[in-house]
């Protein structure tokens, strides 16, 4: 083991570099992120259109591989920062984030329906002067 962590040195100080820029993205990031997410996101039982739905379909298709192919990336990174010291668990997350999947709205539904969850996004979006999620659609 010591010889393998001898013989591949750079790769382990490019990968500690890569955890701390990861860590230092998911706090800077993740809140950026929280928000940015209108507070009507989760109020409908479908989807809200992408921003970009109504480029062109070369756009379209370039925007969502290009997201896609960064999912991924942040997925593998991840799954090795489990290994390694880092923010594995966080990367990941942000991977699954970005990833296009079936199935990935309902998740994100129940994952928001989680009080604590919904506690500490409200709480960071508060703290930013932003409105809380609604999670149901009010009927006026």
């Amino acid at each position: 083991m010591i010889d393998w962590i001898q013989t591949n040195e750079t790769i382990l100080w490019w990968l500690a570099a890569a955890s701390v820029v990861m860590f230092v993205g998911t706090l800077l990031v993740v809140p950026w992120l929280i928000v940015r997410i209108p507070e009507d996101y989760f109020s409908n039982p479908k989807r809200h259109r992408t921003p970009w739905a109504d480029r062109h379909a070369v756009v379209r298709v370039t925007l969502l591989i290009g997201k896609n192919l960064l999912a991924c990336v942040l997925l593998l990174t991840g799954t090795i920062l489990l290994l390694l010291p880092g923010q594995g668990i966080l990367t990941i997350l942000v991977g699954v984030v970005l990833l296009d999947f079936p199935g990935k709205y309902r998740l994100e539904r129940w994952l928001i329906q989680r009080r604590p969850v919904l506690r500490s996004v409200n709480w960071l979006r508060g703290r930013s002067g932003h409105a809380p999620l609604k999670l149901e659609k009010q009927r006026v």
